[in-house]
């Protein structure tokens, strides 16, 4: 399998009174063709702004570096002009509140429309005809009348799949989904991962899916990097990683999240993420950690290689093992 956008060592810095601090600390993926890769962590870990910072999405000051690779061609020295043509074309994304993804003014069809528009020189008719078949491809009963309504007479649940129907537009390589499924009931969420599934099938993109719910990952992942604090802690083949967790913070995830076949008291994990203007020396999981040493608030560790498809960055690696 080719691999359709890499990442390395990526590093996103926002301005601060405390001066630039980085909120994405040298991450390191990639996603292959018609794949999922899913970025899991609690809320401030990271994972929006690493997919912000693929499209160029990041508030004004931010610094961006490393490399982000999309079918071999850098785009971190491109000016915004030429991502312009990239965002939304071949790289696409969904937003986690869809009702913000439109503009309350204008008809849900239209914006679709002006989206497909301003990468392809169709006639209004054309475009028209074609949201119309994307309505009904997501699954928006009577298209030809939802496209006429406005953003807030829709339900989340139809509105999502017009945020989805705009995001498949221009037939994108990789669908960028940032907590797609948040403000949805479980019936829609299934739902619309349902559809995320039959839309990458048929139109063989790859899929990179930002999620704080274990039962997602599940779901959807081919692969899954696990984020903390602005780093990459485990990352690797979905069912190596969630068969058999080896960083203590995924565990402590996968303990935190019901189960079919949990019986027991759901297990929270103690304390805080650091902020990112108050970053420890060490590993940044290590005053939540029941493993944690000295070294651990010493040194930050690297992803080291547990088998070929997984990796893990904790010093404690030995000791977990032995307890296990």
């Amino acid at each position: 399998m080719s691999e359709v956008l890499q990442i390395k060592d990526l590093v996103t810095k926002f301005s601060t009174k405390k001066g630039m601090v980085p909120a994405v600390r040298g991450v390191n993926l990639s996603v292959e063709r018609g794949k999922t890769l899913v970025i899991i962590g609690e809320s401030g870990s990271g994972k929006s702004v690493t997919l912000r910072s693929i499209l160029g999405l990041s508030p004004q000051g931010t610094e961006i570096t490393g490399s982000i690779k999309f079918q071999g061609d850098e785009l971190l020295v491109k000016n915004e002009k030429q991502i312009q043509k990239i965002r939304g074309n071949k790289i696409a994304m969904v937003f986690q509140n869809s009702l913000s993804a439109f503009d309350p003014l204008y008809r849900v069809g239209k914006q679709v429309e002006e989206t497909i528009k301003a990468h392809r020189k169709i006639s209004r008719k054309e475009a028209k005809s074609i949201v119309i078949d994307l309505f009904r491809e997501v699954g928006i009963p009577s298209p030809e009348e939802r496209r006429r309504v406005y953003p807030h007479e829709m339900s989340g649940g139809m509105r999502q799949r017009a945020v989805i129907a705009m995001a498949l537009a221009c037939n994108p390589d990789i669908l960028l989904a940032d907590e797609p499924t948040t403000a949805l009931d479980v019936t829609i969420q299934a739902q619309i991962l349902n559809l995320f599934k039959k839309i990458q099938k048929e139109h063989g993109m790859s899929i990179i899916l930002v999620t704080h719910d274990i039962g997602v990952a599940i779901e959807m992942a081919d692969q899954i990097a696990v984020m903390y604090a602005g780093k990459i802690v485990e990352y690797g083949e979905a069912r190596q990683v969630l068969s058999e967790p080896s960083h203590p913070y995924t565990q402590a995830l996968m303990a935190s999240t019901p189960q079919k076949e949990m019986s027991g008291k759901i297990v929270t994990i103690p304390g805080q993420p650091p902020l990112i203007t108050n970053m420890p020396e060490g590993c940044a999981f290590s005053d939540r950690c029941p493993y944690a040493e000295s070294a651990c608030t010493k040194a930050s560790p690297e992803l080291d290689l547990l088998t070929e498809q997984h990796r893990v960055a904790c010093f404690m690696q030995d000791k977990m093992s032995k307890e296990a």
